[in-house]
């Protein structure tokens, strides 16, 4: 295995176009944050960057529904995102935005290399122009009928309804968001990126070269490269952004997916003048955390642009995690259907860590994973209260009460096997830890720090030494075998706290002020030591580490959720709309013939199952009486695929057909949306035979 000298750590740089939630949390902040609290407790030379994103579509869209200027947001939600951050732990050694001169510098000098070395390829194209507006209209400012589920508010990239990548070409009726006007075909000049010059080299630095990326990750690139790489434009039309630095690029921008990963690089240059070192020496380490959603970023665009630029190291790693859905349903910021982190830390104060815990214990490490507030309760209760917390209120309490508040000698005779087996169990935990924190298994990691904590419950209970107190008599007469116990659970304390410090940082700075040692007992190399803690030291008083969370708290954390999710649908249906999101006029009044067209007829879903690599798709089988169909829905985020076999639905039956991941279904099955965005099916109120018609 190659050796690394230094470590460059990175974490997804957030849009600054809102506060970020629980499931940012969980999906790359936390688990970069963990990772690199154990690096720096292994005296490694790491750097952890990060900062916001502050340009692109979501940017300005945020700006017109504001009604303010773009600059006004990202100011806004900057100091929103860090304050969350610095509250909750995440230890950044720079939190930088992409507005400022140093990366407008960096990403332009970047883009300028390239283009002189020949690497773009310039190319005249059709876009769709806002003729009302001036402007040329990015996907995300096109909108218009889903061709897959009729949603008549998707964009012109996707139908955030039913989850299909959509061009704005397959738009039904597509609009500007901008001014509501029909958009129309004018051309521009643009300079593109050929990747498919690059597709050799890919699949041999992935493919080939990061076996040991994780599964999704690993998968998800091979499908790309299996795909076929094709040219992808590395500039946009647009007012907002970083301006591209040719002659002939009046108004025109850097692509936000081209200047947003160079990021990286100017943040780190504003952190050190030996910035160098952690991006252009072969023997630094470079990983990438980051969302599912962003991998194809990350792992092909982002290297290819570090290939082709030259002189820079290639990412080692991108440990990417999936979805945190919350309460059974994805989160949606649009629908305030979301846990905030800013409201977290005002309403449980000084509790961090539990957040932390329950995230990283459900962390989404290889499949889309759900947060409950029922689930948060429990873990708190069951195992931080409980076990850990537990343990260390019973040693601190016992030793004040039996060794007159000091750490207690260890007496060789009476040592017995239990005893020595704690320090061959610590070390055993410490090789297992340090090995599933450095193979991205964080979840492992913490169970097996909690282990540690079960061991020593396990530990003072067979010991008893409340039994052996139990008259002045008694602890005369075993006194020793009392402090033979209690010396060996403070010196598991204090080895807890090494072991949690990644994950519950807090929680190990409190046990350290009780047991009165310095931080640099947390460093990695004390782990495993017996000791820790001096004998004869006084220790402070014993303090709880965590309280109980109560089933009011739990109530009035999913009432605010629910209480969220109808005040956005009111906010929605009061308000007058945004340019941003126009309200469609009427339909125009159709005859009879036409709705004659339609060939309406009832079936039941037989079998269903979930599309891979497609979260929001469900194949379904569904049985019309004479014959049976293949149909691929957008509902896989409204209905589990067991629990709707045998559901009747009314299908549109004469559609033409149309491919879907590579899977042709057979028309569109009708669906209604009630006032909280969920999908229910159209079907009759009592059940007929499968094929019946609708008229």
């Amino acid at each position: 295995m190659k050796h690394f000298n230094r470590y460059l750590v990175t974490a997804a740089l957030p849009y600054a176009n809102g506060p970020v939630h629980i499931g940012h949390l969980a999906g790359c902040y936390l688990p970069a944050d963990i990772y690199v609290r154990y690096l720096r407790a292994k005296k490694t030379d790491v750097k952890f960057v990060c900062g916001t994103d502050e340009h692109g579509v979501p940017i300005t869209i945020k700006a017109m529904q504001e009604n303010v200027n773009p600059q006004d947001i990202v100011d806004k939600y900057h100091a929103v995102i860090k304050e969350s951050f610095d509250a909750m732990g995440i230890s950044f050694d720079i939190f930088s935005r992409t507005s400022n001169q140093v990366h407008h510098q960096t990403a332009a000098d970047f883009f300028s290399k390239m283009y002189n070395d020949g690497l773009f390829e310039e190319k005249e194209s059709e876009q769709y122009f806002d003729e009302i507006k001036q402007v040329f209209l990015a996907d995300r400012y096109i909108i218009g009928t889903c061709p897959n589920c009729g949603n008549d508010r998707a964009y012109g990239d996707q139908c955030e309804r039913c989850g299909t990548s959509l061009s704005p070409e397959e738009l039904i009726n597509p609009r500007s968001a901008l001014s509501d006007a029909v958009p129309v075909k004018k051309k521009t000049k643009h300079w593109y990126m050929p990747l498919q010059n690059y597709e050799p080299w890919l699949k041999e630095y992935i493919i080939e070269g990061h076996q040991e990326w994780k599964n999704n990750v690993y998968g998800q690139c091979k499908s790309w490269l299996d795909s076929g790489l094709h040219s992808r434009a590395m500039t946009r039309d647009s007012n907002w952004g970083i301006k591209v630095p040719l002659k002939d690029a009046e108004g025109k921008v850097l692509y936000v997916w081209f200047d947003a990963p160079i990021g990286y690089i100017s943040a780190t240059k504003e952190l050190t003048d030996q910035w160098a070192d952690y991006w252009c020496k072969e023997d630094t380490r470079l990983v990438h955390f980051i969302g599912k959603d962003n991998i194809v970023f990350h792992c092909i665009i982002f290297p290819a642009m570090l290939k082709a630029h030259g002189g820079f190291v290639l990412p080692d790693n991108v440990p990417a995690n999936e979805f945190l859905n919350i309460e059974g349903e994805k989160v949606s910021t649009s629908r305030n259907w979301a846990v905030w982190v800013h409201d977290y830390i005002k309403d449980f104060p000084d509790q961090q860590d539990i957040l932390r815990y329950v995230l990283c214990t459900t962390a989404p490490e290889t499949k889309d994973n759900d947060f409950t507030w029922k689930d948060f309760q429990d873990r708190n209760n069951n195992e931080l209260v409980a076990n850990f917390g537990n343990f260390v209120n019973r040693t601190m309490v016992l030793m004040h009460k039996l060794c007159g508040g000091k750490v207690p000698a260890m007496h060789a005779g009476v040592k017995d096997a239990a005893d020595d087996a704690i320090f061959a169990m610590l070390q055993e935990a410490k090789a297992k830890i340090s090995d599933s924190i450095e193979n991205y298994r964080f979840r492992d990691a913490l169970n097996e720090v909690m282990n540690v904590a079960r061991e020593g419950n396990r530990y003072l209970q067979e010991k008893q030494p409340w039994i052996l107190a139990k008259t002045p008599e008694l602890q005369a007469e075993n006194q020793e075998k009392i402090d033979n116990c209690l010396h060996v659970c403070l010196q598991l304390t204090a080895n807890l706290a090494i072991f949690i410090n990644p994950f519950l940082p807090f929680t190990a700075q409190k046990i350290c002020h009780m047991l009165k040692v310095v931080d640099r007992i947390l460093e990695w190399e004390n782990a495993g030591s017996m000791k820790l803690v001096s004998v004869g030291y006084s220790l402070r008083a014993p303090e709880l580490l965590f309280k109980k969370v109560e089933d009011d708290q739990v109530k009035a954390q999913v009432d605010k959720l629910h209480a969220g999710l109808k005040q956005s649908a009111a906010a929605q249906t009061q308000q007058t709309p945004t340019p941003a999101v126009p309200v469609k006029e009427a339909k125009p009044e159709i005859q009879y013939d036409d709705f004659a067209k339609l060939e309406l007829k009832v079936g039941t879903i037989i079998a269903a199952e979930k599309v891979a690599k497609a979260d929001k798709l469900l194949k379904l089988t569904i049985d019309l009486g004479t014959e049976q169909r293949t149909v691929v829905s957008g509902i896989a985020m409204h209905y589990a695929p067991e629990a709707i076999v045998g559901t009747q639905v009314t299908l549109v039956a004469n559609l033409a057909p149309r491919k879907m991941k590579g899977i042709e279904s057979q028309g569109m099955i009708l669906m209604a949306e009630d006032k909280d965005g969920r999908l229910v099916f159209v079907n009759p109120a009592d059940a007929v035979a499968p094929g019946s018609g609708v008229s």
